[in-house]
């Protein structure tokens, strides 16, 4: 056979070097013309191809549903069932490997994840690609660089400055622990531990020297060694912190709370810099760290379901504590600050628009300069790396805030007048979650929309047909194609994100269903067999399989020093990349159908 076999190509970048030789073994070469068919439909298929070059369609009732090009293979789920299912023909001259059944069905005998990429759903695809992500996350991250975890300022004094000076510099500087100079042993550290022992020594804490109970030598590291070697040595010497010096010079402290929370997600730092934040500009560099932290976990396979979870709350904390150095306590406790979009969802991950809004609690007088206090909110918001939104739908927007009843009825409103725009921000308010100050005040607005929400189905067509809104004059496997004139940019937002997204809040606000977030609503749905379990469980996949290749898109822009764009390139996509989403497109799809059926859109 051709030595030239891509190896690196899904599903065969998970065979084992024996496996690799197998293939080598058996494999063929095909060649078809152009317009021949490959496999016809209802055919027994014997062998499992992977194109060399050019491009086979596969088509379904008369329409093309997907198109392979080179390193992709077909019809792997044809070749385990026994028939093939649709119509593969070479839209122009084509050059294959070709694989027999026999050898096909050997590999999947051997090697699990082969075959649960090769013809597997989308689910068990991506459970054996998590099972892969899994022991490449933990590796890498051990092997990451101690300055690349969270250093913790080190305080230093001296070995004659009382312990009373130093449990108020523990105070001030919200630490529990004091590097301490001057001591025959070299330089130690004091801690929380060692004012137990002051307590208990009986002398006056303004007396006793913290010369006299500090622990000597401190146990260092280096920025530059790894993760992995310090967290050994954590465990090895038994302590709870390193020193990380870089020749004379201390750089700081690497606690083992802060290491495991490293190893484990990230987020534990990041929230420790939010809280110790004493202005803006700290809270500016926290949220810096926020999209390093989302590059972070992305590149080593963290599930974008729990990468979407934690920005939710590192956001919310952010916001939070934004609108608390900004705003006077009264306004604080007598408002609801709340997020919307995909950020109330808890579905965003990259930074985009500002979407917020400010309920005041009724019978309160907000401060005259309540419109500058707004104001500088968004900025603030917009110097974290939000912008502010076009729509503007924000609170520095007077639309966007107001009393809880004055709110409640322009809500109200939208739903029983329906216009274009008041179907947009009732659709944009479903998803509102707060952030900040009394939430109670959300949840009456939300518990009145509920209650009116209606069955009627003029209402409900018209909101739910938005998800006709957005789309592309060619369908998406056309832009999925490998030829240089279609490789136009997709907008996984339009073609697929915003039609789950919207579906599923247009069956959540049919059936009153509470919870914002879409993974949410898809299991209360689920649970009143509003949605097929099977469907639902697609839907979930789909939403983060879409999320994360635009999350891969946005930080390669990033990375480009461009600004983020929401567009995918389809010819960056690789063979894996290409079938889950020709997959998840394919579940939009008969999702979509569904919901002309259920909401009637065909008569609108």
């Amino acid at each position: 056979m051709p030595s030239a076999f891509n190896f690196a190509a899904s599903p065969f970048d998970c065979l084992s070097p024996a496996e690799q030789e197998q293939v080598r073994r058996h494999v063929d070469i095909a060649y078809f013309r152009e317009g021949e068919v490959v496999l016809e439909l209802g055919a027994e298929p014997t062998h499992l191809y992977v194109v060399i070059k050019g491009e086979v369609t596969q088509s379904e009732d008369g329409e093309v549903v997907a198109s392979y090009g080179p390193d992709d293979s077909f019809d792997g789920r044809g070749l385990v069932a026994g028939r093939v299912s649709s119509r593969f023909v070479a839209a122009e001259e084509v050059v294959a490997y070709q694989l027999a059944k026999a050898t096909v069905k050997a590999l999947i005998a051997s090697n699990a994840t082969f075959g649960a990429l090769l013809f597997s759903d989308l689910g068990h695809k991506l459970s054996a690609l998590s099972q892969r992500q899994e022991q490449r996350e933990l590796q890498s991250l051990t092997l990451a660089r101690v300055d690349e975890a969270y250093l913790r300022p080190a305080h230093m004094v001296d070995a004659q400055t009382d312990v009373l000076s130093v449990v108020q510099l523990f105070q001030s500087q919200r630490t529990s622990n004091v590097l301490v100079r001057g001591l025959p042993g070299g330089l130690g550290i004091f801690t929380t531990t060692g004012l137990q022992r002051a307590i208990l020594d009986g002398r006056p804490l303004n007396r006793l020297a913290v010369g006299e109970l500090a622990s000597s030598p401190v146990i260092t590291v280096r920025p530059s060694d790894q993760l992995g070697e310090a967290m050994a040595l954590l465990l090895r010497r038994r302590v709870h912190r390193l020193v990380v010096t870089e020749g004379d010079e201390v750089r700081g402290i690497l606690e083992a709370l802060d290491v495991f929370s490293f190893l484990a997600n990230h987020s534990h730092l990041i929230t420790v810099q939010i809280e110790q934040a004493p202005d803006l500009d700290a809270l500016a560099e926290a949220a810096l760290q926020i999209t390093r932290l989302i590059s972070l976990l992305y590149r080593n396979g963290t599930r974008i379901g729990l990468m979407a979870t934690l920005v939710q709350q590192l956001n919310a904390r952010l916001f939070e504590r934004a609108w608390q150095m900004i705003a006077p306590a009264g306004l604080v406790a007598n408002s609801c600050l709340f997020v919307m979009g995909s950020e109330g969802r808890g579905e965003q991950l990259l930074k985009t628009d500002q979407d917020n809004g400010l309920l005041l609690r009724d019978g309160y007088t907000a401060p005259d300069d309540l419109d500058a206090i707004c104001q500088r909110f968004s900025q603030a918001l917009s110097r974290f790396g939000y912008p502010e939104c076009p729509g503007h739908i924000m609170l520095s927007n007077p639309a966007w805030r107001g009393s809880a009843s004055a709110f409640g009825q322009k809500v109200r409103q939208w739903l029983l007048m329906p216009e274009a725009d008041s179907l947009m921000h009732l659709a944009i308010f479903m998803d509102a979650h707060a952030v900040a100050g009394d939430a109670t005040l959300l949840e009456g607005v939300r518990r009145g929309l509920m209650t009116l929400a209606t069955d009627n189905d003029a209402v409900l067509g018209r909101f739910a047909a938005v998800i006709e809104a957005f789309g592309s004059p060619s369908p998406w496997w056309d832009r999925l194609l490998p030829h240089g004139q279609a490789q136009r940019p997709l907008d996984l937002k339009k073609e697929g994100i915003f039609p789950i997204v919207h579906g599923v809040r247009s069956l959540a606000l049919a059936r009153h269903v509470a919870p914002t977030g879409t993974v949410a609503r898809i299991e209360a749905l689920v649970a009143d067999a509003t949605l097929d379990a099977t469907l639902g469980e697609e839907l979930t996949q789909s939403l983060h399989v879409l999320m994360g290749l635009r999350l891969k898109a946005g930080l390669a822009e990033l990375d480009a020093g461009r600004a983020v764009s929401g567009g995918l390139a389809p010819e960056r996509l690789g063979s894996l990349e290409r079938d889950l989403l020709k997959d998840t497109l394919g579940v939009v799809k008969r999702f979509k159908a569904l919901l002309r059926h259920r909401f009637r859109l065909d008569a609108l």
